[in-house]
């Protein structure tokens, strides 16, 4: 079907994807003679770079993804379509999407491709059933399932092997999601939980941090790095770089290190927070226009985020391989605005083609509460400084005065005070298949949960 939208005669605008490109690229245009339709496979736009705090039980997940119509509800001349993209025929400038309502079709004038990237396990994808990637709202979920999921298991079982698993948290990856999640989950086991259970002693947990390069944070520069790996392991992190993950399963992880030595970590919740993959329509569109891809299949784009020979098709943020940018929220913000200028401009009759200039506005990593890492130009700091840096501007780019208010409100609690406001974790959150341990097995090694 191809549904009806307001005011046909002017240029139609789609936009595929609700993350920080999609948004920033809509909101762009709200006031400009085009109608636009976002298509997205959610209802939601993601504040990634707070997830972490989704999958750790500080925030709820309407506060790091409020709905998409909601933000968009004052935007006369923008529409949200629900769908997953299928079909991008760029010479015939059509969409094709599909969802339980079936088959769309949607026609365009200018077409932004903003559907972001997923997380890669460098060609090991059978690992995603042992490993949850920190890519959506369903795996920060699963991940605080597993993470709760596995305290409430050690208190129900005396088998010493079992319960050296089930206290064990590995974290593949040391850029800045895993330093983070490491670092949330070291202080949930030695600060949050304290004196909630009667069986186990969540402090002596096991939190590991993994990564195959030998620096923590490697994309900051090397003494912020250093001082971060100083805290995590001040913190009770084992940190283990240069350390190659082989294989994981759902009773442990397989390190190699740089001399060729294996060793196995047993553990029941591995988080998988290494390496991305761009959006499989980047490689479908690069076929049609002879435009490259790299390694992480993002799209080599021309220096004004458009496709050889289709200035009409803009790509943005994490699925465009431009200059060597880095996937983060700040290039596809302003990737995504200067893709609506030049659509503003072809619009209007005016020249297009500018090149995309890049504003470095520094990179920020929180290690602990009341610590964070900040590097913004020539200026690097690290402690509560940077912590309160990285809180405000967490805090800004929020969307929504609500969500900023009740996200402070949970923060004080969780960093000022012990609890965490959102530990509820449901079966329907946990693939039964990977973190569900095997009941039976466990009491025919010790006693029954009520002799415990």
């Amino acid at each position: 079907m191809t549904p009806r939208h307001p005011s046909p005669d002017l240029p139609h605008v789609v936009v595929i994807g609700s993350g920080f490109g999609g948004l920033f690229a809509t909101k762009a245009l709200k006031d400009d003679p085009v109608k636009v339709t976002m298509l997205a496979e959610t209802g939601h736009h993601l504040f990634q770079p707070l997830l972490y705090q989704v999958a750790t039980g500080v925030l709820s997940p309407g506060e790091v993804a409020p709905a998409t119509r909601e933000i968009l509800r004052r935007q006369r001349n923008a529409r949200v379509l629900l769908g997953t993209v299928t079909d991008i025929d760029v010479p015939g400038r059509t969409v094709t999407s599909r969802s339980p309502a079936g088959e769309l079709r949607l026609r365009y004038d200018n077409l932004v491709l903003a559907a972001g990237a997923g997380q890669s396990y460098f060609g090991n994808d059978e690992i995603a059933r042992f490993a949850p990637g920190m890519k959506s709202v369903d795996d920060a979920l699963e991940i605080r399932g597993r993470i709760f999921g596995s305290f409430e298991l050690a208190e129900v079982t005396s088998d010493p092997r079992a319960l050296a698993e089930l206290l064990t948290f590995v974290v593949v990856g040391a850029g800045p999601t895993g330093v983070e999640m490491a670092g949330q989950i070291a202080e949930l086991a030695h600060r949050s939980l304290t004196g909630s259970f009667r069986h186990i002693d969540p402090s002596r947990a096991r939190v590991v941090l993994v990564d195959a390069v030998d620096a923590v944070l490697g994309g900051f520069a090397e003494p912020l790095g250093r001082r971060a790996t100083e805290r995590l392991r001040a913190m009770g992190v084992e940190v283990l770089t240069g350390h190659k993950v082989v294989g994981v399963d759902a009773t442990g992880v397989d390190l190699e290190n740089a001399g060729g030595t294996r060793e196995r970590i047993p553990t029941r919740c591995t988080v998988w927070a290494a390496g991305v993959q761009a959006s499989g329509l980047g490689r479908q569109v690069a076929e049609q226009t002879g435009a490259g891809t790299d390694r992480a299949g993002r799209v080599l784009v021309e220096p004004d985020c458009t496709l050889p020979g289709h200035p009409e098709v803009h790509v943005v943020g994490d699925m465009m391989a431009l200059d060597d940018l880095p996937g983060v929220a700040q290039v596809a913000m302003q990737s995504a605005q200067h893709a609506a200028d030049q659509i503003r401009r072809r619009a209007k009759g005016l020249p297009t083609g500018a090149p995309f200039r890049y504003r470095d506005k520094g990179s920020m990593a929180t290690v602990s509460r009341f610590y964070a890492v900040a590097e913004v130009g020539r200026v690097r700091v690290s402690g509560f400084v940077a912590w309160l840096l990285w809180l405000a501007v967490h805090l800004v780019y929020l969307i929504g005065f609500k969500n900023r208010v009740t996200t402070l409100l949970h923060w004080a609690v969780s960093f000022v005070g012990r609890g965490r406001t959102e530990r509820t974790a449901t079966s329907q959150q946990v693939r039964a298949r990977t973190l569900r341990m095997d009941y039976e097995r466990m009491r025919a090694a010790g006693p029954s949960p009520s002799d415990v």
